[in-house]
């Protein structure tokens, strides 16, 4: 079976096969780097870089690239009211950016600056006015002519053929029906960051953003561009316009578009009390992981309802596999191989290709590593894991987190980063007790438990129950649950 996506251009599945042998290159709409992410941001971005993980994955090479928006209307109004400079403005939230997809275990793509490239931006202006596909006006702003490319909609599927020609729209975000000439390039302004171009003093327009830097990095056509659902109109629309109206090539081939999220059954909103970054999500005390296994548990297209009992569901998921692969780790078995259990982890790993080939069906995948533990776990209760069953048992797990990449022990150092951030930003009343907590407990690593108890144990041999018991206490202290069973003892972080 070959990978299959939906295709948002054409509204249907399509079989993917890169334009240029065995080189993926794609480009994801990044941050505008006005605030802090919130999660239907990194739902998007997570969506985005599974797929990456899974080309990869698949043999495939793959470039992906991704825009910073460091200058545009909501940039300009809000540093303007923080009295700072537009670069020094972006600088903090484009480093919490960084910080937060590390935090999440993106792989940072290629990062793209938007004013890196206004230059480039105003020769592509100026190549659209000598087509006659924009024009400038008396302040010395641009606007693209839409009625000069008439497939203007094939994205989105609207009909404007009742459009006003000459309707001019300035702003960068605007109504989902309104089909004006979008600015390309914006005059200056009192007190704006602007500047000096072959095309006059000024600064782009959001919409052009994309398409220099995307066919700069990737060429006129690339394989597959990304974004939330929401920049399917008017900026993706736009893009598409200014792009293939200029070269007279197809822009991208594939569009990836991910559904933003509801938050506990209603729309996020700052006015509902439902509108959380990923730093407030971890102030409450939710571990990295867990938010990462949620935002990839629903797949793409479809609406991922986001509840707080449904991201405990969520850290329980993820110990439960990381409690799987200590037991495959650390467990005593008998010689030989069992071929059920061999055949066991290739069918799951199997289904999970499937699954990913099928619309990256994160969903389905999941299932199929979780049936897997669930077999492997009763087979272990009944004595029928064998030496040799346990690699293939490990490789398929490896499968499974090179995509969906929880298993890491590696919570505590991104806790300890954002109560270390909370701190110098003021907010220690923000930081719950549920947070300390797992900061205690992520502060020993897996390798640092399994030396207190083997210490713990070793005491215990030795009739030692008082350094037994201290060595239990500390684990305690640290949130580790310490369990005595018929294989020895097993852990697991609370």
């Amino acid at each position: 079976m070959a990978l299959r996506l939906y295709n948002t251009m054409s509204s249907r599945m399509e079989e993917f096969r890169p334009l240029q042998g065995n080189e993926v290159r794609m480009y994801a709409c990044g941050p505008t780097v006005y605030d802090y992410g919130h999660i239907g941001n990194f739902r998007t971005f997570i969506a985005v870089d599974l797929l990456q993980r899974f080309f990869a994955q698949s043999g495939y090479k793959v470039r992906y690239v991704m825009n910073i928006t460091d200058v545009d209307d909501k940039i300009i109004r809000y540093s303007a009211r923080a009295g700072v400079p537009v670069k020094q403005y972006t600088a903090k939230y484009e480093k919490a950016f960084r910080e937060d997809t590390a935090t999440l275990n993106i792989q940072q793509p290629v990062l793209v600056y938007a004013t890196d490239h206004i230059v480039s931006m105003a020769e592509f202006i100026a190549k659209l006015e000598q087509k006659g596909l924009a024009y400038r006006t008396e302040d010395g702003s641009y606007y693209f002519r839409i009625a000069k490319f008439p497939a203007y909609g094939k994205l989105s599927k609207k009909d404007f053929a009742g459009m006003e020609d000459g309707a001019r729209v300035d702003v960068d975000e605007y109504e989902k029906d309104n089909a004006r000439d979008f600015a390309l390039w914006k005059a200056p302004k009192p007190g704006e960051a602007s500047w000096d171009t072959p095309i006059g003093r000024g600064r782009p327009g959001w919409h052009i953003e994309c398409s220099v830097m995307s066919m700069k990095e990737l060429g006129d056509t690339f394989d597959l561009h990304a974004g939330g659902e929401d920049l399917i109109f008017p900026h993706h629309e736009n893009e598409i316009a200014q792009s293939e109206s200029l070269t007279g090539k197809m822009f991208a081939r594939f569009w990836f578009h991910a559904r933003f999220l509801l938050v506990e059954g209603e729309k996020m909103s700052k006015s509902l009390g439902n509108f959380f970054t990923l730093r407030d999500l971890v102030l409450k005390g939710h571990k990295p992981s867990s938010i990462r296994y949620l935002l990839s548990s629903v797949p793409y297209r479809n609406q991922l309802n986001f509840t707080f009992d449904g991201l405990k569901q969520a850290a329980t998921s993820v110990d439960r596999l990381r409690n799987f692969r200590l037991r495959l780790s650390t467990g005593q078995f008998p010689a030989g191989s069992n071929e059920a259990m061999g055949k066991l982890a290739r069918d799951t790993a199997e289904r999970m290709k499937s699954a990913l080939e099928d619309d990256l069906n994160t969903a389905q995948a999941q299932a199929a590593i979780f049936e897997m533990v669930r077999a492997a776990n009763a087979a272990f209760d009944a004595g029928e894991v064998r030496q040799d069953d346990v690699p293939a048992l490990l490789r398929a797990l490896e499968k499974f987190d090179a995509i969906f990449a929880v298993l890491a022990d590696d919570d505590a150092p991104k806790i300890q980063g954002i109560l270390d951030w909370a701190r110098a930003e003021g907010r220690e009343n923000d930081i719950s007790q549920e947070l300390l907590d797992l900061a205690g407990s992520a502060a020993l690593s897996d390798a640092e438990v399994e030396k207190k108890i083997a210490e713990m144990n070793r005491a215990r041999a030795a009739r030692n129950f008082k350094e037994s018991d201290a060595r239990r206490a500390e684990l305690t202290a640290a949130g580790i649950v310490v369990e005595n069973t018929k294989e020895g003892v097993r852990w697991r972080r609370k």
